[in-house]
């Protein structure tokens, strides 16, 4: 399928190719739920998807050192690495990393602002000092560089039927609402990292400080200021989600079921986390593999008759490079 994916975007140039294989991969292997639903896409706007998928990965790996062998300062000259290959990439098409050359590649061909790259990267390097967040307006701002950017990122690749600046606004809440459901998911992981993502003011106000959710996360044991915290963060995050969820009718027609797949699947994180009564300090909450499925397979069923709707002469085009047409 990557061929044919390659293919339909018009990357002909073999290096370039694989270059776009390293993220797509990078994507399967770390993404499952934005994967699957990327898979609902047509098929010439996969590659761009994989492609800012691998480079945010790619940076948010170097931040995270997930084994923990480099210091801060290691991971701080990698970052820095890193935002230079961009810079040199984004001006001449070259690049050191697979994943840096791929994502150049996308922001010429779609016309993608070097500032939401710039973003993106200014909120990584915070990682790498602020281990928490006083309030929610705190978290927002960094959250606009790791998420909301995201969102921006995508909106020239899958296409809308308003101006973009009007569903700019709904695709950048979409990136953060899945950036909170993650947060929430993850809140365990985060903390044995030395990273708190929920807002200190709502834990606040709910009786809750690092030390309790320590306590928590290394006893296995609950506590009721915690839950009360979490249902909290949960309402919060479902807020957004209403934010977000007026933008997918704004985009193209066959990006659609991917966009509201993903909605879907990324909700349901939620309603796991709900159903396990809001225990991420001790268990990972998933979506069942039979729920993934299904929802799934009700894309597939919109992508049909969005596609069946579409003119023929669409599916399957390739996007113009800027200056070529390709605004």
């Amino acid at each position: 399928m990557t061929r044919r994916e390659l293919d339909a975007a018009g990357i002909t140039d073999p290096g370039l190719r694989a270059d776009y294989g390293v993220c797509r991969g990078l994507n399967a292997r770390h993404g499952r739920t934005y994967f699957l639903a990327t898979r609902l896409l047509p098929l010439e706007r996969r590659s761009a998807v994989h492609a800012l998928y691998g480079f945010a990965r790619w940076a948010d790996d170097i931040v995270d050192d997930l084994d923990r062998r480099l210091t801060p300062d290691d991971r701080d000259l990698l970052l820095k690495r890193l935002e230079g290959d961009l810079a040199h990439a984004l001006r001449t098409g070259g690049g050191t990393e697979p994943v840096v050359r791929a994502v150049a590649d996308t922001a010429d061909r779609h016309g993608i602002g070097v500032d939401l790259f710039a973003d993106f990267l200014a909120s990584m390097r915070a990682d790498l000092s602020v281990t928490d967040y006083p309030t929610y307006a705190d978290l927002r701002a960094y959250m606009h560089g790791s998420a909301a950017v995201i969102g921006l990122q995508m909106l020239p690749v899958l296409g809308t039927v308003v101006p973009r600046e009007e569903a700019a606004p709904h695709a950048a809440a979409l990136g953060v609402a899945f950036q909170l459901t993650n947060f929430l998911r993850d809140v365990g992981e985060d903390l044995d990292r030395g990273r708190v993502y929920l807002p200190g003011d709502l834990l606040a106000a709910h009786g809750v400080d690092r030390p309790l959710l320590e306590w928590s996360r290394r006893s296995g044991r609950g506590d009721p200021r915690i839950r009360a915290a979490l249902v909290a963060a949960e309402a919060l995050t479902r807020g957004v989600y209403r934010e977000a969820e007026p933008g997918i009718a704004m985009l193209d027609p066959r990006v659609r079921p991917c966009i509201r797949t993903a909605f879907t699947l990324y909700g349901g994180i939620l309603d796991a986390i709900a159903r396990h009564d809001y225990t991420v300090l001790h268990r990972r909450a998933v979506v069942p593999r039979r729920r993934r499925a299904a929802t799934a397979a009700a894309g597939v069923l919109k992508v049909a008759r969005a596609r069946w709707r579409a003119h023929p002469a669409a599916d399957g085009a390739a996007p113009a490079r800027k200056g070529q047409g390709h605004g």
